[in-house]
């Protein structure tokens, strides 16, 4: 994304600003029941096509007489996040009840935890720049405040299943009681590319943990950024009031939403002079279409939920040896495995990243490399063929039928010149196919005739009748004088003779040897 123009006020000498970001992040963790219920969980894989209001039990409903019980998978995953975000994990922790009324909420509150947060604390540095010169980038530190576990609320309709208009609204429960994993950081983000750099990020982390699959339009995560603007004019100083951009579910949102959101509250300034001061936060959504910030309403203080311990949910202990299990199962994680790639394998950032973004590509390119394999040769066969073919297979590369002993041998015909770039390419479709999973490349190379010809004997004779050709006297004067790009003329004659077999290589060592002497 091209950096934010300053806003046009910039223009005034006087008047210096600069922008201020914190996120709250929302994350669906994938576990296979609710929070505090056994009702399926819809950021479960198996329950994305659930119709509205198929994943609900009396929990959910808020029915008189029910109690909920703590998903300890849910705390699981959330302690992973936590320990891979640096972290202090709570030893004891509690759940309280966040009261407000709206429509999809059937409690009237919502549970979720105050002043005794699961995970306190912690950092997560980022990329501070897009890695397109292909060299390391410098990082940015962007501190966490805290991490904490609670509910979800449902979700309102305001067209009916399938895009038919209706003329209300459906209030739709299936994703009421998802446990719901918010991350707050402090406000160090300075512009809207590195809010988006900290999102791609985080969503990596998770992804990667295997605590959400991360899909953005399902609502998986959600960016809610806490804006305000700090002016500096004739010596004074000036904060914005803050304000809060609501459930964002994509990178392009969360980007153009904070750009616009910074023009707007300098322009409101030099209006109004309106800044912060107690009482002043609210909240404004994001109109895709319109692309700009709309107002919703003043943003309620702690006090205003009505906050107090959740009487049916004891204070969970978390003792130091079971905090222990969970920091055994954290994985590599993306910002050591980028620079890993780039500093050990000799990958660019930009192949890097891609290879990290998903992680089943990663995890498919991780049993690449165990094959031996060279790493860039991997990478390009990976990010190139392998993209290509999943891309017209509409799946993901690791759904791809070739094998990474596959890939090897394709690499070692390649490196060893008994096929040319397009063979490799055209031979990794053929692998693709689930009915030659079983097949050797080489075998396969042999059947559709992609095996280089190296045989000199052979290739001399295709040689000799192209320079023998009337028409090629000129083409051979003009290799005789030290052209080397007229090579290629004489090379793809030979080719077409060869049907497309001759080793180019030695084709372009014979022919200068035959020419120049």
């Amino acid at each position: 994304m091209p950096p934010s123009p300053a806003p046009q006020a910039e223009i005034d000498t006087s008047m210096t600003t600069r922008l201020v970001v914190g996120m709250e992040v929302h994350v669906e963790l994938a576990t296979r029941s609710k929070m505090f219920t056994t009702a399926p969980n819809l950021a479960f894989p198996d329950n994305d096509d659930a119709p509205p209001n198929t994943l609900c039990d009396p929990v959910v409903l808020g029915m008189p007489g029910t109690l909920p019980v703590i998903n300890r998978q849910a705390v699981e995953m959330s302690m992973l996040v936590g320990l891979a975000l640096g972290c202090t994990i709570a030893s004891r922790t509690k759940w309280d009840r966040k009261s407000y009324y709206y429509p999809d909420l059937p409690k009237n509150y919502q549970i979720s935890q105050y002043d005794m947060p699961l995970c306190a604390g912690g950092s997560l540095d980022i990329p501070n720049g897009d890695g397109s010169d292909g060299a390391d980038t410098p990082t940015k530190t962007v501190r966490i405040i805290r991490a904490h576990l609670e509910e979800d609320a449902g979700k309102l309709l305001h067209e009916a299943p399938g895009g038919v208009k209706i003329d209300h609204s459906i209030v739709d429960l299936n994703r009421a009681g998802t446990p719901l994993l918010e991350i707050v950081t402090e406000p160090d983000l300075e512009s809207p590319e590195q809010a988006v750099a900290f999102g791609q990020a985080l969503r990596n982390i998770c992804r990667h943990l295997g605590v959400t699959e991360g899909v953005m339009q399902k609502g998986h995560m959600r960016f809610e950024p806490n804006i305000n603007v700090v002016i500096e004019k004739d010596g004074q100083t000036y904060k914005t009031p803050i304000v809060e951009i609501k459930n964002l579910n994509s990178f392009k949102a969360l980007h153009g939403a904070i750009a616009y959101e910074y023009h707007r509250q300098v322009e409101d300034w030099l209006e109004t002079g309106r800044v912060m001061k107690p009482g002043s936060k609210s909240t404004r959504g994001w109109d895709d279409v319109k692309l700009a910030t709309t107002p919703q309403r003043e943003k309620e203080e702690a006090h205003d939920y009505r906050y107090f311990p959740d009487p049916d949910l004891v204070v969970m202990e978390i003792d130091e040896p079971w905090v222990g299990r969970i920091r055994e199962c954290l994985p590599e994680l993306p910002l050591q495995r980028e620079l890993r790639y780039t500093r050990e394998l000799g990958l660019n950032v930009k192949d890097a990243r891609a290879l990290i973004d998903d992680p089943a590509t990663n995890a498919f390119y991780e049993e690449v490399l165990a094959t031996s394999v060279d790493a860039k040769r991997a990478a390009a066969m990976v990010l190139n063929y392998g993209a290509k073919r999943a891309n017209e297979r509409g799946c993901g590369i690791a759904d791809l039928s070739i094998t990474p002993a596959q890939i090897k041998a394709i690499a070692d015909l390649s490196g060893a010149d008994k096929i040319g770039s397009s063979a490799a390419d055209e031979l990794f479709g053929y692998c693709c196919d689930e009915a030659n999973k079983d097949k050797s490349p080489e075998a396969l190379a042999k059947e559709h005739r992609l095996l280089q010809v190296s045989d000199t004997g052979a290739l001399e004779g295709f040689v000799d009748q192209v320079l023998a050709e009337p028409k090629n006297a000129k083409i051979i004067d003009d290799i005789r004088s030290g052209k080397d790009k007229a090579i290629g003329a004489v090379l793809g004659q030979v080719m077409k003779l060869s049907k497309g077999q001759a080793n180019p290589k030695l084709v372009g060592e014979m022919v200068k040897k035959k020419v120049r002497g």
